[in-house]
């Protein structure tokens, strides 16, 4: 089935397709994957090849267009564009709190392995197969759509022209402690520019930390605010512009009353608009398995923390903010996860993975592969970037400082540019 609408400079079309849950049974259980096809006005009746975008995450629906700008206007000058919400996200069979209901934890726990990059990827060439039978496309994935990139590469080449990776080259190889080793330590680095950039920051997060620590706080869920949720803002200081928006709700958190200090409402609404584990719940209960071959990940995030004591808030001790981290202590104090901690226990002792990368195929890889690796990186280790980029035949990088993690939300137009440049062989401007 497909649905036409016009937005501002763009012709689009839904597209819903059915697909097996577990492509390896049959029969299987049938899901919906939604895809948007977009292409500009002044090319819509123009037969284009495809470049499908893999969103990051995991967890979240594809960006929705609202007009010809960033990386889709250059994408639609040559391209149909392709915005796939991947299984479990967006308008793709969604996975929340009311869908899983119905389940067990252990069905609950053997649904979400069937959501990872190895079926997205499955499901990107059953479209194809619709789409563009005669035809390889090419592909573009940002951040965790950079990983399905890559698993594309290495498990279904034939299905590809070309690919293009921004802020998402993972290991190949590394478990998710190695992952976690080197990112506390860029958290910290994150920490000290931000406390280094807003000079009354440290007290305003200092007394805000103190106050959550003696009294309890509420927030408009009705969930109670606490220390630890309050140190997860810092997954917003690694973006372009994370770091003034998380300042900026920080500056008008505590307000004098006639009782003294309390909270203000404002911020207790914004609060959870920092954050998206009640509404995008795939994003916390899959999200370590993304770095899983033949291992589980044992709540990583949870047990390498230990190593860094600096993280662990105490009233007499200056508060630092976490980062991209799940701790098994979300799904006890979030709303929409609680129902879910069985599952996520589950999710976590899981040790089948099976394997996301062929070594061997990556080293002869024969897809042009440009990739976009920002050196100051919050959220992917620069070294393990350029580790796996010597490991794949045919990537060529584009090394920068100038971008955060989400370089193509703010200049993706520049970005893709230039990919698409290194990619063909031309002078990078």
């Amino acid at each position: 089935m497909h649905i036409d609408l016009t937005l501002s400079d763009i012709i689009a079309r839904k597209h819903f397709f059915s697909v097996p849950l577990d492509y390896q049974q049959s029969p299987s259980k049938q899901i919906t994957v939604f895809a948007r096809e977009i292409v500009s006005v002044e090319n819509q009746h123009k037969q284009l090849p495809y470049l499908v975008f893999f969103q990051g995450g995991p967890g979240f629906g594809a960006v929705r267009p609202m007009s010809n700008n960033g990386w889709i206007k250059r994408a639609l000058t040559e391209y149909r564009v392709l915005l796939l919400d991947q299984r479990g996200t967006g308008l793709s069979s969604p996975v929340n709190t009311t869908s899983l209901s119905y389940m067990s934890a252990t069905d609950q726990a053997d649904y979400l392995s069937h959501f990872r990059a190895d079926n997205i990827i499955r499901d990107a060439e059953y479209i194809r197969a619709k789409l563009s039978p005669e035809e390889p496309w090419s592909i573009l994935g940002q951040s965790f759509g950079g990983f399905c990139v890559l698993h594309y590469v290495s498990a279904a080449p034939e299905g590809l022209k070309e690919a293009y990776i921004t802020g998402g080259i993972p290991s190949l190889t590394r478990p998710a402690d190695d992952v976690y080793q080197a990112t506390y330590q860029r958290v910290i680095t994150k920490n000290n520019d931000f406390f280094n950039r807003f000079s009354d920051a440290r007290m305003l997060v200092d007394n805000l930390a103190k106050h959550l620590y003696e009294n309890k706080v509420y927030l408009a869920t009705g969930e109670q605010l606490t220390v630890e949720m309050l140190q997860l803002l810092g997954v917003n200081i690694g973006m372009e512009q994370g770091p003034e928006a998380v300042y900026y709700l920080l500056e008008q958190a505590l307000i004098d009353t006639p009782h003294g200090i309390d909270l203000n409402p404002l911020f207790l609404h914004q609060f959870n608009q920092f954050l998206s584990y009640n509404t995008n719940p795939i994003f916390a209960l899959m999200h370590e398995s993304i770095y899983c071959q033949n291992n589980a990940s044992s709540w990583a995030a949870h047990r390498v923390r230990a190593q860094f004591e600096q993280f662990n808030y105490r009233s007499n001790r200056p508060l630092l903010f976490t980062g991209e981290m799940i701790y098994p202590w979300m799904f006890a104090q979030f709303e929409a996860l609680v129902p879910l901690q069985a599952a996520a226990d589950l999710i976590a002792a899981k040790k089948d993975w099976p394997a996301l990368y062929d070594l061997e195929k990556l080293a002869n890889n024969k897809v042009p592969v440009a990739a976009a690796i920002y050196s100051n990186d919050m959220y992917v280790e620069m070294q393990y970037s350029l580790e796996t980029a010597k490991q794949v035949n045919n990537l060529k990088y584009w090394l920068t400082s100038e971008y955060e993690h989400n370089g193509i939300r703010m200049d993706g137009e520049r970005i893709l540019d230039k990919l698409m440049s290194l990619n063909r062989g031309h002078c990078l401007r």
